[in-house]
């Protein structure tokens, strides 16, 4: 390609170029013979010389017309080389811009290869990711399929069982159901009464009717008409009967609705809650607990007098249902163990007073065995727990109260002492 591109200078021009440096040379001209000759050898020397001169000028004009010309060839070969360089340059600048196109091109060209190689790889990467994506999404959606269809026979066959048992529970329940319905029956006509359970709202009325309060303890006296437990309530809170603040007595049911006593010491978080006798009420004994609203209450005494009664199993019986400590007790023990020593020939006008206290206290085992031996026969006959009898009477149940030694004492302190050691432990917030 370069030697393509090169200029080929003409041989006359060189010929010319050489032919103007050797004339302009320094020293190169020297003296010309013929006129030397002339000069030697003419006569007519001065005109021949002349002559000469004349020739030599014209010679010198002639040579410098020559020079001229030649420094004008000169000057064209100069201006030909240089065209003839800048030709050659020219040249061989659009040769190296040419191949630096060229190299440009043909480096696009493969960077556009090498773009396209790669997109072609990247798509062909892809299309295979996408195509094992496919596959994997395939068999995973069969995996599913398969689930599914084991999930929906296992649902099915769970459907199945529980479709079966519930139908076997239904005809249990409808079983159950015509038991108790005919033992419903069967306890109607025997005058059993059913286990009604209250409703939150008959409980939060009972406890506003009962004026309810947290962080006081609530005990209740229950029992037949005529046991005693107004009086009871009475020796509880330390007074006696004939006191201003204590509650009525007599002789008939003086309780006719449900009585709230708070205790006289303020230090003693209690209250105490007279409750009508079953029997002055018109309703039969098994509606008593409900009706008189007794499962709100922490402990409830259950109180006779003469002997242990059906109405007395009741509420026993309803306070295991609801959890309530109860406790069984039998009033007015010394008139009835004076009654018996009577029986037994106890005379107070015996001068013999040593006889006085053997029939006395014979008198006094004999009652408290019998009490106990009663209220143990009636529990067992009712199916229900034993439980402890305490035989106590008001003078020496007030006295325990007052902190008094209390004359023929029986179960009066036992009795104090359990009943609020009870009340406490069910509901002291540390147990």
């Amino acid at each position: 390609m370069g030697a393509a591109a090169s200029v080929v200078v003409p041989a006359a021009v060189m010929g010319v170029v050489r032919l103007v440096r050797w004339l302009t040379k320094p020293g190169s001209i020297g003296s010309n013979p013929v006129i030397d000759a002339i000069q030697q050898h003419n006569p007519d020397h001065e005109a021949a010389l002349k002559a000469a001169q004349d020739a030599v000028d014209r010679a010198n004009a002639d040579r410098e017309a020559e020079v001229q010309a030649a420094n004008r060839a000169k000057a064209d070969a100069d201006a030909a080389v240089q065209a003839a360089k800048e030709a050659a340059e020219k040249a061989q600048a659009d040769h190296d811009a040419a191949m630096a196109q060229a190299r440009e091109n043909a480096e696009r060209e493969k960077a556009a290869q090498e773009n396209a190689t790669r997109l072609a790889t990247e798509a062909a990467a892809r299309a295979r990711a996408e195509h094992e994506a496919i596959v994997k999404a395939a068999e995973k959606a069969e995996a599913e399929h398969l689930a599914a269809l084991v999930a929906a026979e296992e649902e099915a066959r769970k459907a199945r069982a529980e479709q079966e048992e519930a139908i076997k529970r239904a005809e249990e329940e409808n079983r159950r159901a015509k038991l108790a319905e005919r033992q419903a029956v069967k306890n109607l006509m025997d005058g059993v009464r059913p286990e009604v359970w209250p409703t939150p709202e008959e409980l939060r009325k009972t406890k506003a009717q009962r004026e309810y309060r947290e962080g006081i303890f609530h005990f209740a006296v229950a029992g037949v008409s005529g046991s005693g437990k107004s009086s009871l309530i009475n020796s509880f809170r330390g007074i006696r009967n004939n006191d201003r603040a204590a509650a009525a007595t007599g002789v008939i049911e003086t309780t006719k609705s449900i009585a709230r006593y708070p205790d006289p010491n303020r230090n003693h978080p209690f209250v105490w809650y007279d409750i009508p006798g079953a029997g002055t009420l018109s309703i039969p004994d098994w509606q008593y607990f409900n009706e008189q609203g007794l499962y709100i209450f922490d402990c409830i005494i259950v109180l006779f007098d003469n002997r242990f009664t059906a109405t007395d199993i009741a509420i026993i019986r309803n306070c295991a249902r609801f959890k309530i400590p109860s406790y069984i007790v039998r009033s007015k023990s010394n008139q009835h163990i004076r009654n018996i020593a009577i029986d037994m020939g106890y005379d107070e006008d015996e001068d013999d007073e040593s006889a006085r206290r053997v029939i006395f206290q014979a008198a006094r085992d004999r009652y408290i065995k019998e009490t106990r031996q009663s209220v143990e026969r009636n529990l067992e006959e009712a199916k229900l727990p034993a439980q402890r009898v305490y035989i106590v009477a008001k003078d020496p149940l007030c006295s325990v109260i007052q902190l008094k030694v209390p004359r023929d004492m029986i179960d009066e302190v036992k009795l104090v002492e359990d009943l609020l050691s009870e009340g406490h432990a069910r509901r002291s917030t540390n147990k």
